[in-house]
């Protein structure tokens, strides 16, 4: 049984990983892009495009409203250990973590660096967009940061319903430059 399991994951990962880099989700077409992300179905495990080029595909975590005094709410907390473990099982991913909104006068993105570098990640692996406050803000203002640092790709991190809408701002905002893929928490 668990080779049917991990041929079912290995099959489902080539699959995202084709539609991933052709057609459809490397359109500059939002309707072909959303089509495309639709026929997706992601997993917690790291994505093709992460396995095959780790240095040159920057992990992007999206950031989720903080509690009122600033501090980690868990579905974000969730996001940050996917985030841990694919970080430690690519070390040479980089890491940029996207999210405004300030509760107590700390951003989501500073909340969530600081997170990354106490569980362990170097802080030169971390980058921060701390200005975007939706889903659509994330992609506009995380794309110009990911070009300007040359990234190859970008796995997305976020929780399992709301993934297939970020796959589509972000798939949009890059308008077919480069692959977007995703990791679900889990």
């Amino acid at each position: 049984m668990a080779g049917a399991d991990s041929a079912e994951t290995d099959r489902s990962e080539m699959v995202n990983g084709a539609l991933s880099l052709v057609g459809g989700c490397m359109s500059p077409d939002r309707d072909a892009v959303a089509a495309c992300t639709q026929m997706q179905n992601h997993r917690t495990v790291s994505p093709l495009m992460l396995r095959l080029n780790p240095a040159g595909t920057y992990l992007v975590v999206l950031g989720a409203g903080l509690t009122e005094d600033g501090q980690i709410a868990p579905v974000l907390e969730d996001r940050l250990h996917t985030a841990r473990r694919l970080a430690a099982e690519h070390p040479s991913a980089p890491i940029l973590v996207t999210g405004g909104a300030p509760k107590n006068g700390r951003t989501e993105a500073a909340a969530m660096r600081d997170w990354l570098i106490g569980a362990g990640i170097d802080p030169a692996r971390v980058s921060v967009e701390d200005t975007s406050g939706s889903t659509a803000a994330n992609a506009a203002h995380s794309v110009p940061i990911l070009r300007e640092r040359g990234a190859g790709g970008a796995v997305l991190i976020t929780g399992p319903d709301h993934m297939k809408r970020a796959l589509i701002e972000f798939r949009d905002a890059v308008d077919g430059a480069f692959p977007i893929a995703g990791a679900i928490t889990g």
